[in-house]
């Protein structure tokens, strides 16, 4: 039996101890942007890793929020919370997409080249001629994303210090994914190693800061605050595997092996779950 449905009492780590588990996803992330400015991992090892992610997201959602939602039975904040977090979801994903099609109709300066450099090289000699200006649709979007899955990690921890350690590794795995995809795009768009580097590891910081808001505010929250806001994040954390792991993951085509990461990642943290 999990162990938030235990007879013990949720034990909440201190706001000090969450801003540093907080910390390893968001090294993590700059990890991932560091590997990707070296040496690009290949679209199925990317496909694999988000498979793998959205698979141990699935399993912390099934395996410890769901079990505390229900344990805490109250079905009104149940669906107030769950249907904020899904209008709250894809209201962000309209807007965000939104704003990355504004940015990409609008004219961009002349390349050395068209369409994008082939080499490494070829990136850095047109960074050199031409500065590339900032993709802020698409900074926006993933600051927005990184800051949420702070919240939703600071949520975790208020529930409880089992919860709040899966979700933090759960996340570190989906971070390290988003450094590399980010850290490539912007490459692609003309920003230097370093300052792809740098912005990454700027955005990580929404992680912390995220998490610190989440379990200041809500560390001895009452039962019918924490139904709603663990709602809010059942939700988030649902829409997180379905419209953005699994989404990006299926760009490349299916094989076996990489549909098996997702049963991969759900069974070790369900194991994991089962025996902590």
């Amino acid at each position: 039996m999990p162990f938030l449905l235990s007879a013990a009492p949720a034990v909440t780590p201190s706001w000090s101890q969450v801003l540093l588990y907080a910390l390893v996803p968001a090294a993590v992330m700059v990890v991932g942007a560091v590997i990707a400015v070296l040496r690009t991992p290949g679209a199925a090892i990317r496909s694999a890793i988000l498979h793998f992610a959205a698979g141990v997201v699935f399993s912390v959602v099934a395996v410890e929020l769901l079990p505390d939602i229900v344990a805490r039975h109250r079905p009104l904040e149940v669906g107030l919370g769950f249907a904020i977090g899904v209008v709250v979801m894809l209201a962000l994903r309209y807007f965000t997409r939104k704003a990355a099609k504004q940015e990409e109709a609008a004219p961009t300066p002349t390349r050395p080249s068209e369409g994008l450099p082939s080499s490494e090289n070829e990136v850095d000699k047109a960074v050199a001629v031409s500065p590339a200006t900032l993709p802020m649709g698409l900074l926006t979007g993933v600051g927005i994303d990184i800051l949420i899955d702070g919240l939703l990690l600071g949520i975790g921890f208020a529930a409880g210090a089992e919860e709040g350690l899966l979700l933090a590794v759960a996340l570190t795995i989906e971070v390290l994914s988003l450094g590399l995809a980010t850290a490539v795009e912007l490459r692609q768009q003309g920003q230097g190693k370093a300052r792809s580097v740098g912005i990454v590891a700027a955005l990580s910081a929404l992680l912390v800061v995220g998490a610190g808001v989440g379990i200041a505010v809500l560390k001895g929250a009452s039962d019918n605050v924490m139904e709603l806001v663990l709602s809010f994040g059942l939700a988030a954390l649902l829409f997180l595997v379905t419209e953005e792991l699994l989404t990006e993951a299926h760009e490349e085509p299916e094989s076996p092996w990489l549909t098996a990461m997702f049963f991969v990642g759900f069974l070790v943290f369900l194991l994991l779950g089962m025996v902590a």
